[in-house]
């Protein structure tokens, strides 16, 4: 009993520590827009995020055996609710896999958790989901059938990836932690072994409160960066990539994929909002994640996969088998704060992943590391971005 506490104790300390290391906001960078309690995609109401980390081994690449440097997010749109919220999706480049989204499209709705994983888990994360919903009963009608949603980016830089270390217990791990509150950012969950504009990426997440009228809207993001060309990142306008080309450039070995190209990986975004949009209307919002992906230097590379699917929590009742329902619409000319916010939470995001994320090294001995804060305090400075 003793020692079980003790290890309770610990992992709630460690929690706590990833939950408080330092964000882009904290170390000086500045984003337009005004954040949430958490800024993060847990500010819309209901939203859960859990994570399973899987940081195993180190040396060379023997497949099956490691090093291993991945793992799986969880996005709960309603919590524990099994509730259906109206969401659509969009694709800068398509050169990656988020399942279920034909069926998104057709029906308009978003009928489960999200799951991100490493490319070669989706089909070991789909079916997790769905046996997850049969254990759990979280489905609660009979004869049901579904479209698990699980998208993925590559992180077979850092990561064992031929050697299928993520497994259901860990797609459960994080379906099971998914929580509301500050969201861990960086080398966690499916962000582990992520590499981003040529520093360590991984997850991160943001949010804004956007208000209209006499009404304030949330919009929460949470991203899995894996994308970009070093020379192309930027913060508050300045060409950080341009200016750090030469500084802490990441000790990358020959790869098994000899077509590697810098700039290939994927990024993936979830945006939330509880603002009342319509499908249609959340096509248009996802559309609008391209630039803040733009924003910090995406480019859509032709090996990158970029992949964004927006969802509403409002009109909880929409969904409905048998009768006929009324829903409420935003309208849209009063949308663009709405896209003005999705663009500013996504480049905050992606940032957010950049900051805390921590030196890494993976297979091979490959390094990549970590974004360097004080230079780029440094150079917001010599650019007049901050004094």
């Amino acid at each position: 009993m003793k020692t079980t506490l003790t290890i309770a104790i610990l992992l709630t300390i460690q929690s706590m520590v990833l939950a408080q290391k330092p964000r882009a906001r904290d170390i000086g960078i500045p984003f337009d827009g005004t954040p949430g309690k958490y800024n993060a995609i847990t500010d819309v109401k209901g939203v859960e995020v859990g994570f399973s980390t899987i940081i195993e081994g180190q040396g060379k690449n023997i497949i099956g055996k490691g090093p291993v440097r991945t793992g799986v997010t969880a996005i709960f749109p309603r919590g524990q609710s099994s509730v259906p919220v109206y969401a659509n999706w969009y694709t800068l480049n398509g050169n990656g896999e988020m399942t279920g989204t034909t069926w998104i499209t057709e029906s308009g709705f978003l009928e489960t958790p999200i799951l991100i994983t490493n490319t070669n888990s989706v089909g070991v994360c789909r079916d997790a989901m769905l046996k997850w919903f049969v254990e759990k009963n979280w489905i609660k009608e009979e004869g049901w059938y579904t479209y698990p949603v699980v998208a993925e980016t590559w992180d077979g830089v850092m990561n064992d990836i031929y050697g299928f270390h993520v497994k259901e217990s860990n797609a459960f791990e994080a379906l099971n932690t998914a929580k509301s509150g500050p969201v861990t950012e960086g080398n966690v969950g499916g962000g582990t072994g992520m590499r981003c504009l040529g520093f360590k990426g991984g997850t991160g997440t943001a949010s804004r409160l956007i208000k209209i009228g006499d009404s304030t809207y949330t919009i929460g993001v949470l991203v899995q960066a894996n994308f970009g060309q070093k020379k192309n990142l930027t913060i508050a306008g300045v060409p950080i990539g341009v200016e750090l080309k030469d500084t802490l450039n990441s000790v990358v070995h020959k790869l098994a994929q000899t077509h590697y190209q810098e700039g290939d990986g994927s990024i993936i975004v979830v945006l939330a909002t509880d603002a009342p949009l319509l499908p249609h209307q959340l096509k248009r919002i996802a559309q609008r994640i391209t630039l803040g992906v733009g924003k910090v230097g995406g480019r859509g590379e032709n090996g990158s996969g970029d992949i964004f699917i927006a969802f509403s929590t409002a009109n909880t009742g929409a969904f409905n088998r048998e009768k006929v329902v009324s829903v409420k619409q935003f309208p849209n000319d009063q949308i663009n704060p709405l896209l003005e916010g999705t663009v500013q939470a996504v480049e905050e995001a992606i940032i957010n992943a950049l900051v805390a994320a921590d030196t890494m090294e993976g297979i091979n001995g490959n390094i990549t590391y970590a974004l360097p804060h004080d230079k780029v305090i440094e150079l917001l400075r010599k650019y007049g971005r901050i004094k």
